[in-house]
């Protein structure tokens, strides 16, 4: 029973230690406090095969403890009693100055005293491994969520282990595995998966290769109750990434190292009844925490970086000295409020390095290419900016408000795109609004000009939410290049075209209904004559539609060749007339390029593919073909895609694959890889240099993208090109003269 003139808090209500049953439970009646509270994924109850919240771990139905909620206002096992749980705190929430209990706050309550009981060594576990005996005269099975599903061969595995910590004794701790409860859900099914930014962070996707836990037979580690004193750095605890719940409580612990910040997969931590002053700023990279129990420490402020902890549920802070605003917070508003409050509050960290060039070519090659008058270089830049309509606090809860708006971020995406000096920007999840109103201007005051088409919904719109729909932005130096023609690529349009996709349900059920498109430019070099083809593409997202991103992809190269073909039957340029200062023994300039196909000309096909390295999409446009039968096909049935495979001629491959790394272009909590490329023609075009990568330093402290230094979730990247100079037309042979036999 709840007493609301008392807080559970309260010194003279403390149990005898006698009592160390793990099975100790109070027997609480719904009407204390109107409702049952939410459950913790910590702290369930295994009966009739389901998790009753009020309950706390009954392994079986014979056992019977009676005892009120009082019963629970237990110190710490280490015995530390705290200030506020002696007397009447007057700030109590249950104290006779505030007699009103937000539900946030009840809930706050009932966990603290089912952690409470859970002081004995190793609680959680017993209990669990309990539950998942069998009772054979039980009317009611009693079964253990936690174990996990048996092997498809029908093998099953013991998921009970052990682990060791080595504490400053020297002794090793024994924590039994499986330890509290069922283990929350899998983070699958919560974790963003969606590089281009038009789903949560928090959304039931999956990326395309998404960061998933590690496969282990068991994910819960209970160490709680056993007077450890001390976590060195080195602890063998920090390599279990797999664990999804990890209980420390009622410890000795002082501190917390930093290397807890490995596992990254913890979805549960339990910290209370330690003689905690602080918890490390480095809690704020596991974003998959859900429930963070500091109950019943000496904590008296938290670090802002907490505030990246997006999905945290509840966070326990009853029993500590907290600073009375952030205790406030809670109270009344929640653990979501006081996240909030941590985040947008937080000081902005140091500022990164700046990134640096990687060269592809000796420094004797680049002097070469300096003197060279003839030489052609150019710069092509590619960039997703997310779109002001999907930044948002909902998409992306660990980012700072502010550095959410768009008012902020757009000076910094302007900075990083003219940090580089490329001649072409590619750009995608450009929105309609923010092209006319900010880019144009912008870019055209720096010498560029754009073109621009948004995705085919555009079509289907009011003049009000046309301007929210985003689309592919290509600008190019107007001073230097000629835009000759500008082409429209709308993947469901051209499907619809083919005959030999012959209108299967494939067609109209998965490729007609998406509206990704794609931008081909055509640009003459206004001084050599040189062309060049801009391909600027966003291809769509989600991993269940693999065989829409490998039939997008496949359009786009088909209209590529096609474009490209036409373009080199346009005749070339006059040459341009020598400039009147320059020097009489100056060589002539190179006459304007012939090119005898399309597959002659410096092609770049870039942009936002959403696809890894190990995809059918990267394999196609890096290999010049895929079989009928590739996986990523899915079995879906394309015309000729799918009975006579993929093939091009244009001879691409990525520029940054002559780094020998797995560039990084896409970072989010639960999404670290490469899904943007920049493709090149390797016959005509050949890479200087590559922009590097961001500091991994700074990348390893940081949750994820967008944040206050990069403002969209991709990162930019940017390819220096060098011309390679067409062969010199050879004269043509004299006829062949023979002798006369007659002669």
């Amino acid at each position: 029973m709840y007493y609301p003139q008392q807080s559970p808090g309260i010194g003279h209500k403390l149990p005898t230690h006698h009592d160390q049953s793990p099975w100790a439970r109070p027997t609480h009646t719904h009407s204390a406090f109107g409702h049952p509270p939410p459950p913790s994924p910590g702290y369930p109850l295994y009966t009739n095969g389901s998790v009753n919240p009020m309950q706390h771990h009954m392994p079986t139905m014979q056992h019977h403890h009676q005892s009120s909620l009082s019963h629970f206002s237990s110190p710490p096992a280490n015995g530390n009693v705290h200030s506020q749980h002696v007397g009447v705190a007057q700030n109590s929430p249950g104290s006779a100055a505030s007699q009103i209990i937000t539900p946030q706050w009840q809930q706050q309550l009932l966990k603290c005293e089912m952690i409470r009981v859970s002081r004995s060594p190793h609680h959680r576990a017993r209990a669990s491994a309990m539950a998942s005996r069998t009772v054979t005269k039980s009317a009611i099975p009693i079964t253990n969520p936690n174990k996990p599903p048996p092997p498809p061969n029908g093998v099953v595995k013991d998921s009970e282990s052990s682990a060791s910590v080595d504490g400053t004794n020297g002794a090793t701790v024994n924590g039994t595995t499986n330890g509290a409860g069922p283990s929350p859900k899998s983070s699958t099914a919560n974790t963003v998966d969606h590089p281009s930014s038009t789903v949560a962070p928090i959304a039931e996707i999956s990326r395309p290769s998404e960061v998933k836990r590690p496969e282990n037979t068991w994910n819960s580690l209970d160490m709680g109750g056993v007077q450890i004193k001390n976590l060195p750095p080195t602890s063998g605890l920090f390599s279990f990434t797999f664990l999804a719940n990890l209980y420390l409580n009622h410890n000795s612990l002082s501190s917390i190292p930093p290397e807890i910040s490995k596992l990254r997969h913890l979805e549960l931590l339990d910290l209370s009844g330690n003689s905690l002053t602080t918890v490390p700023p480095e809690l704020g990279m596991l974003t998959q925490l859900k429930e963070l129990y500091l109950f019943d420490n000496h904590i008296t402020n938290l670090p802002h970086e907490l505030g990246t902890l997006h999905q945290l549920q509840t966070i326990g802070v009853e029993g500590n000295p907290l600073d009375a605003s952030l205790k406030a917070i809670v109270q009344k508003e929640g653990t979501p409020a006081l996240i909030s409050y941590l985040r947008d509050s937080c000081p902005m960290p140091p500022s990164p390095p700046e990134r640096e060039w990687k060269q592809l070519i000796s420094q004797a090659e680049r002097d070469a290419i300096d003197a060279d008058p003839n030489a052609e270089t150019f710069r092509v830049l590619c960039y997703n900016i997310l779109c002001e309509r999907c930044a948002t606090e909902r998409l992306y809860g660990y980012t700072p408000s502010w550095a959410l708006a768009w008012e902020y971020r757009k000076e910094l995406i302007l900075q990083e795109i003219l940090n580089y000096d490329a001649d072409f920007l590619c750009l995608q999840e450009v929105d309609n609004a923010q092209y006319e109103d900010y880019f144009v201007p912008s870019l055209e005051e720096r010498g560029y000009e754009g073109v621009y088409w948004p995705k085919s919904r555009f079509k289907t719109m009011n003049d009000a939410d046309r301007r929210l729909v985003d689309g592919c932005a290509t600008f190019f130096k107007r001073d230097k290049y000629q835009l000759v023609e500008k082409h429209l690529v709308e993947f469901s349009t051209k499907a619809m075209q083919r005959p030999d996709f012959k209108k299967t349900d494939d067609m109209f059920n998965r490729v007609l209904v998406k509206d990704n498109i794609a931008v081909i430019c055509l640009f003459e070099n206004r001084k050599t004559g040189t062309r060049f083809i801009i391909a600027n593409t966003h291809i769509y997202w989600d991993p269940a539609f693999r065989d829409v991103k490998l039939v997008q992809v496949a359009l786009l190269i088909d209209e590529v060749d096609k474009v490209a073909s036409h373009f080199a039957k346009y005749p070339p340029r006059l040459p341009s007339p020598a400039p009147k200062d320059a020097s009489p023994d100056a060589p002539p300039p190179r006459p304007p390029p012939v090119y005898a196909d399309g597959s002659k000309i410096p092609t770049i096909v870039t942009g936002d593919y959403n696809s890894v390295p190990e995809s059918g999409v990267y394999e196609y446009l890096s290999n010049g073909s895929v079989p009928s039968d590739h996986p990523d096909f899915m079995s879906h049935s394309y015309g000729k895609y799918t009975s006579d495979g993929l093939k091009h001629r244009l001879g691409l491959k990525s520029a940054y694959a002559g780094t020998g790394d797995q560039t990084l272009t896409n970072y989010t909590p639960s999404f670290k890889g490469g899904i943007d490329y920049i493709w090149y023609s390797t016959a005509n075009l050949a890479v200087n240099a590559v922009l590097g990568e961001i500091d991994k330093s700074y990348l390893d402290k940081a949750v994820g993208f967008p944040n206050v230094h990069y403002p969209s979730d991709h990162i930019c990247i940017v390819s220096e090109f060098r011309v390679k100079p067409p062969r010199d037309a050879q004269p043509p042979r004299p006829a062949p003269v023979f002798p006369n036999s007659r002669s």
